[in-house]
C-alpha cells in the first residue's frame, strides 16, 4: 500500500484518506479559554442514534452514554418515570415493557475499549506506553498550540507535522523509556503527513474496513490535543479554507504505533492482528445499548409530560407595556425575566439570541485584534470598534504592552527570582484583600461600540431584520431595554464559559450597546416605517448587562428619569437571587452571599451556568409568562403570524436551536461521560498554553465542563436529558424547513433533540417522528401522570 509520490495516491489508499477524514470529523473542536463556548461532544455522530453512538464510543473509548441503570430505577420508584413512559420508549425501540423493567434491576455490562498498538505494547512490556506517548506528544503540542502563555513557544511558520519531526528527533525520553531508535525512526519518516500515514498503515497492516474506527480511537484518546487541532480546522473551514493540523497529529500518532510494532515484533503483531479484526467489525449497537437508550428516552418523555403540564392554564391578559426588556434566550435569563415581570403587569420581556442579530467582529478598546461576538456557527459580517479618539486608544495600548512586559519579567526563568526578592512582599496585601473577598472589582466599561461602514439603507435593513426576528413590529413601550449578559468572576480559568455563548464566549454588552445605538439612530428610525415597523418617536432603546453571578443589572448610556426602572431591576435581582440561592452551596440566606461569590478567588461554583437546561420554547411570551420553568428553558419570543414566509422560524431552527443543542449535549456529555467529555476537577487544574487546562501536571487538556459545574459535591445538579424543542407554528411549516436542512433534521430524526409542536390554543399538540412525520402528543404517558 506504499505510494511512490505524495501527489499520486491511488487505489486503496484513497479509501484510507476518506476514512481518516471521517475520523477527523468525528472529533469535536475545543475552543480556547479566552472564548470558551459549549460544543456538542457528539458532533461527528449526529447522523447516528444514541444506541449506535454508544456502541461506537464504547469500542473507541470504553464510554457509556447514559447514567447507571440504578438512576432510572430510582426515578421509576419515585414515580417521576411512569410505566406508560417506559412502554412508549420501549415501543419506539422495538422492545417491550417487561424487557425495560428487567433492565432496571440488571447491572450494566463492563465496557472495555478495543486496544491500540500502544495498549498492547504496554501489556507485553509492562511499560505504560499510552501515558508516555501522550506525555511526549503533549509536551510538543503545549508549545505548538500556545496562545501567549509560553515564554518560548514553537514557531508557527511550518506545519505541525514538520515541526514535530524536528522536535522528536531531539527527544530522548522515548529511548530512555525503552523505545530504542525512536529519534532515528522519526527522522526517517516521510516528509509530509499523508505519506507518513501511507507508510504507517502499510507497516501496521491497516485496511479500509478498520481504518476509520482505529483512526477515531487514536484521535479520541489524544483528548484535548486532538480537539485543539480540530478547532483550528473548524476556524479555517468557517472562512472557506482548511487546516492540516489534525491530519498531522494523526500521522505522528501512527508513527508511534509503527515504532512500537517494530520494537516488540511478532508477539505484538499477533495481538494486534486480533485487535485489527475487532476494529474492522461493524460497530452495531448491542442489546444493552438499545436498553440503555430506551431508558434515557423514557426519562425524557417523563420530563416532556411535566413540561406540557406546566404550560397548561389560562393565558394572562396583555396590557399596554410600560417597559419592554429583551433578554438572551439563555436559561439563566428565565429566572430574572419571571422575577421582573412579577413586579408589574405592564412589564413585558422578550427572548432573543444574546448577540441581538449582529454578527460582529469587535475590536476591544486598546486592542489590535478583533473578537468574534456571534455564535460559532456563523462568520462575522460586520466590524465594530470603540468610539474613542486615536490618541486615547494608543495610550491604552502602551499601558497594555507595559503590563505584558511586566508579566514576562515576573515569569521569566531568571528574572523571576529577582522579582520575588524585590517585589514579592508587596503582593501580600493583594493576597490578603483577595482572600477576604475585597478584590476583583469590575472594570469600567469601554467606550460605546460603533458599527463601521454602514450607510442609511444598511442601518434600516439591519434594524428591521432584528426587530422582525424579535416579533416586535408594533406595540412598543416608551422604553425598551436590550439586556445582554455576562459573568464577572475572578481566578476562574473557565470564566468565558459563563459568558454569552451567542456572543462567542464574550459578554453581551457590546452587542446590546451596538444595537441600541443603531435603533436610536435617526437614520435608522426614519426608514423603519417603510419596512413595516411601527416605532413611535418617543420609544428609546437602552442597553444593559445582566451579571448572572450577582443578578445585578448595569445600564449603559441611559437617559435621565429611569428611577422606576432601576428600582424594578433591583427588586427583580433580589427575587432572582433568593430563588437561585436554593441550589448553590453556601449561598446564604435569600442569596445575600451570591454577590460575594464573584469576588471570591477560591470559589469553584460562582454560579451554575446553564446546568439544568432541558427545553427550548419558541412561542409568544404570553404562552410562558408566569410559568415557573425553574431556570431550565431557553425562551425565544416568536409569533408565526408575523413571520411572512416563515423566514424567522427557519432562522430559529437552524441557528439558536442548534446552538442550544450544543449547550445541552455538552452538559449531557460532561455528566454521563465526564472522563472523556468533562473538564475534570477544578481543584487540580493548571492552565496550559492559554487554551486549555490540565488536570494535574500532565496528560491531555480536559475539555467540556468541570465536575463542579454539574455536581454540588453530594448530587448531580444537571439532569442529563436531550433537549426538547417546543415550537408554536403550523406543522407543515416546520416540516418544510427540516426538509431543506438535512443536518438539522438529523438532530431530530436521531433524537439528539426532541421536537414538539404547540397549537394555537397554547397546548402541546404533536410530537415529531423520524422521517418528518407527526403523532398526537396526548399519550397514555401523560394520562398516567
Amino acid at each position: 500500500m506504499l505510494v511512490k509520490h505524495r501527489d499520486n495516491f491511488t487505489g486503496p489508499f484513497l479509501e484510507i484518506i476518506s476514512a481518516a477524514r471521517a475520523a477527523m470529523q468525528a472529533i469535536p473542536p475545543a475552543f480556547p479559554l479566552s472564548a470558551t463556548v459549549a460544543v456538542n461532544p457528539f458532533l461527528g455522530q449526529s447522523a447516528l442514534g444514541l444506541a449506535e453512538t454508544s456502541a461506537r464510543l464504547g469500542r473507541v473509548g470504553g464510554l457509556r452514554l447514559t447514567l447507571p441503570r440504578s438512576h432510572f430505577a430510582a426515578e421509576v420508584a419515585a414515580g417521576r418515570i411512569t410505566h406508560a413512559d417506559l412502554a412508549a420508549a420501549a415501543s419506539e425501540a422495538d422492545l417491550t415493557l417487561p424487557e425495560l423493567l428487567a433492565a432496571l434491576d440488571a447491572p450494566e455490562a463492563p465496557l472495555q475499549p478495543i486496544p491500540t498498538v500502544a495498549d498492547l505494547a504496554a501489556q507485553l512490556s509492562g511499560i505504560d506506553w499510552p501515558t508516555i506517548l501522550l506525555d511526549r506528544i503533549g509536551s510538543f503540542c503545549a508549545a505548538r498550540f500556545d496562545q501567549g502563555q509560553a515564554l518560548w513557544p514553537l514557531p508557527a511558520g511550518e506545519g505541525l507535522y514538520a515541526a514535530w519531526r524536528a522536535h522528536a528527533t531531539h527527544d530522548l525520553v522515548p529511548e530512555i523509556a525503552g523505545l530504542t531508535g525512536f529519534a532515528d525512526h522519526a527522522a526517517a519518516a516521510p516528509d509530509d503527513a499523508w505519506s507518513a500515514v501511507a507508510r504507517a498503515v502499510s507497516s501496521l497492516g491497516i485496511g479500509a474496513p478498520e481504518a476509520e474506527l482505529y483512526f477515531h480511537a487514536l484521535l479520541h484518546r489524544l483528548g484535548g490535543w486532538a480537539q485543539a487541532a480540530r478547532w483550528q480546522l473548524w476556524q479555517a473551514e468557517l472562512q472557506g479554507g482548511t487546516d492540516g493540523s489534525l491530519a498531522d497529529l494523526l500521522a505522528l500518532r501512527l508513527i508511534w504505533d509503527e515504532a512500537l510494532l517494530a520494537r516488540y515484533g511478532a508477539p505484538l503483531a499477533e495481538l494486534w492482528a486480533a485487535a485489527r479484526v475487532a476494529f474492522g467489525a461493524a460497530a452495531a449497537p448491542g442489546y444493552d445499548d438499545a436498553l440503555d437508550a430506551a431508558l434515557q428516552s423514557a426519562a425524557e418523555r417523563a420530563a416532556q409530560r411535566r413540561l406540557a403540564d406546566a404550560l397548561q392554564g389560562e393565558t394572562p391578559q396583555s396590557t399596554a407595556p410600560k417597559l419592554q426588556a429583551a433578554f438572551c434566550i439563555d436559561v439563566r435569563s428565565e429566572v430574572f425575566r419571571r422575577a421582573l415581570e412579577s413586579l408589574d403587569p405592564a412589564i413585558e420581556t422578550i427572548g432573543f439570541a444574546g448577540f441581538f442579530g449582529l454578527p460582529l467582529a469587535h475590536r476591544p478598546f486598546g486592542a489590535v485584534a478583533a473578537e468574534a461576538h456571534l455564535p460559532v456557527l456563523l462568520a462575522p459580517a460586520l466590524n465594530s470598534a470603540p468610539a474613542a479618539a486615536p490618541q486615547v486608544e494608543e495610550a491604552a495600548r502602551i499601558a497594555a504592552r507595559s503590563t505584558r512586559a511586566w508579566g514576562r519579567f515576573r515569569q521569566a526563568a531568571v528574572s523571576s527570582f529577582a522579582f520575588v526578592e524585590a517585589v514579592g512582599p508587596l503582593y501580600g496585601a493583594k493576597l490578603l484583600r483577595d482572600a477576604l473577598g475585597f478584590g476583583g472589582k469590575s472594570a469600567a466599561p469601554e467606550p460605546a461600540p460603533v458599527i463601521e461602514g454602514l450607510d442609511r439603507n444598511a442601518k434600516v435593513a439591519i434594524g428591521a431584520k432584528v426587530l422582525g426576528a424579535m416579533s416586535l413590529r408594533a406595540g412598543f413601550a416608551p422604553l425598551v431595554l436590550l439586556v445582554g449578559h455576562g459573568a464577572h468572576v475572578v481566578n476562574n480559568a473557565h470564566r468565558s464559559a459563563l459568558q454569552c455563548g451567542a456572543c462567542g464566549g464574550h459578554s453581551g454588552a457590546v452587542s446590546a450597546r451596538a444595537l441600541a445605538a443603531l435603533l436610536n439612530d435617526p437614520e435608522t428610525r426614519a426608514g423603519l416605517a417603510g419596512q413595516g415597523i411601527d416605532l413611535p418617536a418617543t420609544t428609546r432603546f437602552v442597553a444593559a448587562l445582566h451579571d448572572t453571578v450577582s443578578d445585578e443589572v448595569t445600564l449603559f448610556d441611559a437617559p435621565e428619569g429611569m428611577a422606576d426602572v432601576g428600582h424594578w431591576l433591583q427588586q427583580a435581582a433580589q427575587i432572582a437571587r433568593a430563588e437561585r440561592a436554593g441550589r448553590l452551596p453556601r449561598a446564604g440566606h435569600r442569596g445575600r452571599a451570591l454577590q460575594a461569590r464573584a469576588r471570591d478567588w477560591a470559589e469553584t461554583r460562582p454560579e451554575w451556568g446553564l446546568s439544568g437546561c432541558a427545553s427550548f420554547i419558541a412561542a409568544p411570551r404570553f404562552r410562558t409568562k408566569g410559568r415557573d420553568l425553574g431556570g431550565r428553558a431557553f425562551l425565544h419570543s416568536y409569533d408565526w403570524r408575523q413571520d411572512e414566509g416563515f423566514a424567522t422560524l427557519e432562522l430559529i431552527l437552524t441557528a439558536p436551536v442548534v446552538v442550544a443543542s450544543w449547550i445541552s449535549l455538552q452538559y449531557y456529555g460532561s455528566t454521563v461521560a465526564p472522563q472523556a467529555f468533562g473538564g475534570g476537577n477544578k481543584l487540580l487544574h493548571n492552565v496550559v498554553g492559554g487554551f486549555g487546562v490540565l488536570e494535574g501536571h500532565g496528560g491531555a487538556p480536559r475539555v467540556g465542563l468541570p465536575w463542579q459545574s454539574v455536581h454540588d459535591g453530594e448530587r448531580l445538579q444537571h439532569d442529563p436529558l436531550r433537549l426538547t424543542v417546543l415550537v408554536e407554528a403550523p406543522a407543515q411549516a416546520i416540516t418544510d424547513i427540516l426538509a431543506r436542512h438535512a443536518g438539522v433534521r438529523d438532530l431530530f430524526d436521531q433524537k439528539w433533540l426532541h421536537l414538539l409542536r404547540i397549537d394555537d390554543a397554547g397546548q402541546v399538540a404533536d410530537r415529531y417522528l423520524q422521517g418528518m412525520g407527526w403523532e398526537p402528543f396526548a399519550s397514555p404517558a401523560r394520562k398516567a401522570a
